[in-house]
């Protein structure tokens, strides 16, 4: 079996689209394919960027062309420029990012939490319930605190259960409103990083400008898409080593 033909049998195994950190870990279970390269992800990433038989839906996330229209039907929509600021596509990069931050949580050994508002929302063919680690947000704080940070798009809490980094997901809302967040809870040692579409870190950079973030100016951190995903694709590659130096 050749290489691109080993992908597209997973990505349809995969219900016909998949992250390229899915393909990392399951493309290699077809044992009738060889890849006799020194750098196996790499060919994964230049093969599904150049075959017909796939299509882009958005960084890090692929299709199976013939299966296009059934994508769409379930929501999963190819992003461009014209409607990079529809409601399906916000609605579906939010929860999509969410996903992500979930699962790359999860394989640096934290618990994660997602609001309970969002537990129903899709992470492909799962709902984010499904992929947080805790149902419940820990009562780490007064109950005030806890109720704020329980609004927060994804935490990561370290196993004494404090929480380690606060995510907020901005694609086209006010970014002011969740600087707000970071403010209420500046208190705790812990990293506090927009998430956004890298066109909009000028939009950011001016606003930790304000004087009412002064005191968190020095810690929010900005972290575009396409790096968020570049970490997780690392990240799942790591997996396959048994000793990592």
């Amino acid at each position: 079996m050749k290489q691109h033909e080993a992908i597209i049998q997973t990505m349809e195994r995969l219900g016909g689209l998949a992250t390229l950190g899915q393909l990392n870990q399951e493309v290699f279970k077809i044992k009738d394919c060889y890849w006799g390269t020194k750098t196996p992800f790499a060919t994964i990433r230049r093969l599904v960027q150049q075959r017909p038989e796939i299509y882009k839906i958005r960084p890090g996330l692929y299709g199976l062309a013939k299966l296009k229209k059934e994508n769409e039907n379930k929501g999963i929509i190819q992003e461009t420029q014209r409607n990079k600021n529809t409601k399906e596509i916000v609605e579906f990069n939010h929860s999509y990012y969410q996903g992500i931050l979930l699962q790359l949580g999860t394989l640096k050994k934290f618990d994660t939490f997602a609001p309970n508002q969002d537990k129903n929302k899709r992470f492909l063919s799962q709902t984010l319930e499904e992929i947080r680690t805790l149902k419940s947000i820990p009562s780490f704080c007064y109950q005030r605190v806890v109720q704020r940070s329980a609004t927060i798009d994804v935490i990561w809490f370290n196993d004494r259960m404090m929480p380690h980094s606060f995510f907020e997901i901005e694609h086209s809302s006010d970014i002011q409103n969740s600087l707000l967040k970071f403010s209420d809870l500046q208190d705790f040692f812990a990293r506090m990083i927009i998430v956004a579409d890298k066109s909009r870190k000028g939009e950011y950079e001016g606003k930790i400008k304000y004087s009412s973030f002064k005191e968190i100016s020095n810690r929010v951190l900005f972290l575009d898409y396409d790096s968020l995903y570049r970490q997780y694709e690392q990240q799942v590659q790591q997996q396959q080593f048994s000793v990592i130096i």
